[in-house]
């Protein structure tokens, strides 16, 4: 059975699906392995690389189609090549499955589509599988260094015969995987850091890697429907988010560095940052907003440019920041794919084996099982999530 990897062809999308590494463990499965020729280039993934491990090289990406039963991808598939799917193909990737507008034609092809965002992040067998995690992480360590490198003074304190430099006051706002990472390199390079959140439980978090937590005031009713629902379905009040947004703006007044991370699976990113916030920031002074290309958290922000405004702001429209760490962005991913693709493995094969032509592999696909049905997006000619 044929794994194929499909070349991105979207830009700023240097990632690839699956690694030379990860190929080999595959081949140990008993999987032989198509990658697109240049796939892995723009991650330092050489196509000899690819090869050594045990992968074939194809010359395109419907060369792959053609031959592969199972096909991974970073982002969704090119549209050139759409057409040249064949019923009973699967493809895992990172499909945008509440925009993707390609879905129709999966489920007319009978394909089975797996968005790898939709993973249930509440199992533990889930781990290490997640996606959003995985590239988060790595996200909100680039962050920081697109700040740091973007102003233009140090991070951490000075102290020189020519004076003292005050260290720099970081705002993160958001504080799931890629804020508390943020936060984590923030403090690492000498910055003072505050962060917000809409769950209360985050406080503990932000507090135990060095951070202010930003109060915002509460009421009891509030807080227990913030703390039922885990922080994210609650609806705050009027009042709440008229106290909320007084805060964010004193802080990211004062701030030197600003990073937020809301997004919101299949909706536009809530806006966090206001230009009657944004004209009040102090002259070089930095946003970086990784929700660019959800529809931005900051105010005038847009995906893949940098905007300085009148009064010297600088807006860093940042969308797709694992891509700048495309090597290790790559490896993650491949990781998780390579554990997505593992429970694809009907029970009654030898799950690994040192000579992988002894072993004949064959695809049990469950929709009962809690990981396939929740990533399904198409199966058997049907759409199986609702456009949000």
């Amino acid at each position: 059975m044929k794994i194929g990897v499909i070349s991105a062809d979207i830009a700023h999308e240097n990632r690839v699906a699956l690694t030379p590494d990860a190929v080999r463990k595959l081949r140990k499965f008993g999987f032989e392995v198509m990658v697109q020729s240049g796939a892995g280039q723009a991650a330092y993934y050489s196509d000899d690389s690819y090869q050594a491990a045990g992968a074939m090289i194809a010359s395109s990406g419907a060369d792959v189609i053609a031959n592969a039963q199972i096909i991974t991808t970073v982002q969704d598939l090119p549209t050139t090549i759409m057409d040249s799917l064949i019923s009973g193909q699967i493809v895992i990737g990172m499909l945008d499955p509440y925009r993707n507008t390609q879905l129709e034609t999966y489920a007319e092809k009978g394909v089975t589509a797996f968005a790898m965002e939709l993973l249930p992040r509440t199992l533990s067998r889930a781990q290490n599988m997640d996606v959003l995690s995985s590239q988060a992480n790595l996200a909100g360590y680039k962050a920081v260094l697109l700040a740091a490198n973007e102003y233009t003074r140090p991070f951490p304190m000075f102290m020189t015969s020519a004076g003292t430099v005050k260290p720099a006051k970081v705002v993160i706002l958001g504080v799931g995987v890629a804020g508390l990472q943020a936060i984590a390199t923030a403090k690492r390079l000498g910055a003072v850091v505050e962060a917000s959140d809409l769950r209360p439980d985050a406080k503990e978090q932000v507090e135990s890697l060095g951070g202010k937590w930003l109060d915002v005031p509460m009421s009891a009713d509030e807080a227990q429907k913030a703390k039922a629902t885990g922080g994210y379905a609650w609806i705050p009040s009027e009042q709440y988010i008229k106290d909320q947004a007084a805060v964010v703006d004193k802080a990211v007044t004062a701030a030197d560095i600003v990073i937020t991370t809301a997004q919101i699976p299949g909706r536009q990113a809530p806006r966090l940052v206001h230009q009657a916030t944004i004209v009040k920031m102090k002259a070089g002074s930095v946003l970086i907003d990784m929700a660019a290309g959800t529809g931005g958290n900051v105010e005038g922000s847009v995906a893949d440019e940098t905007i300085t405004t009148e009064n010297g702001v600088r807006i860093v429209g940042a969308s797709n920041i694992p891509s700048m760490l495309a090597a290790q962005a790559s490896d993650f991913y491949a990781n998780n794919l390579l554990n997505v693709i593992t429970t694809l493995i009907s029970t009654d094969n030898n799950n690994s084996c040192d000579n992988p032509s002894t072993n004949s592999l064959s695809i049990n696909i469950n929709m009962k099982d809690e990981i396939q049905g929740a990533l399904a997006v198409t199966h058997e000619g049907q759409v199986r999530i609702a456009k949000r």
